[in-house]
């Protein structure tokens, strides 16, 4: 979430990404592909937990530089050298303009993500996290009635 909010990104190679949330709540991260504007195979790896190396992540577009480890901070250091380069206001008024033109979820998607956020066992949230911490694999039980697997929250039936 830290690495998507960034403007530019430079990673080591090696690096290893995961976007965690499908493994420790009761939805994927659902909208990180969205906003990095990835093509929606990868979009929906990222939301199911998958873990992506920096070297892929940079195939695809996520990160603008592949450094090697020694090289990450002056890498970064010289981007940011380079933006001081530019008139102040340039600078200011074109991230402020590529901010705007990011993807983002619509009201109603961010609707139906909170009402997903609480559609299952939320008992299934702490046994993702104790056994993480003790080294197992999880016994999950998905839904308090095992019904409510087919009847999941829609767009239309969130609308207030």
């Amino acid at each position: 979430m830290l690495v998507e909010r960034t403007d530019l990104r430079v990673a080591a190679r090696g690096v290893v990404f995961e976007v965690s949330e499908a493994k420790r709540w009761l939805l994927g991260g659902y909208n990180h592909g969205h906003l990095a504007n990835v093509p929606y195979p990868i979009a929906m790896e990222m939301a199911l937990g998958f873990r992506f190396t920096a070297e892929r992540f940079y195939e695809i577009g996520f990160l603008n530089r592949l450094v090697d480890a020694e090289q990450l901070i002056p890498s970064a250091m010289a981007m940011a050298e380079h933006l001081l380069t530019l008139p102040p206001a340039s600078r200011v008024n074109t991230v402020h303009m590529m901010r705007q033109m990011r993807p983002a979820p619509t009201p109603a998607q961010e609707h139906l993500a909170e009402a997903l956020h609480q559609h299952g066992s939320k008992s299934d949230r702490m046994e993702s996290r104790a056994a993480f911490a003790e080294r197992r694999k999880p016994n999950f039980k998905g839904w308090d009635d095992p019904q409510d697997r087919y009847r999941l929250p829609t767009i239309e039936s969130v609308k207030g």
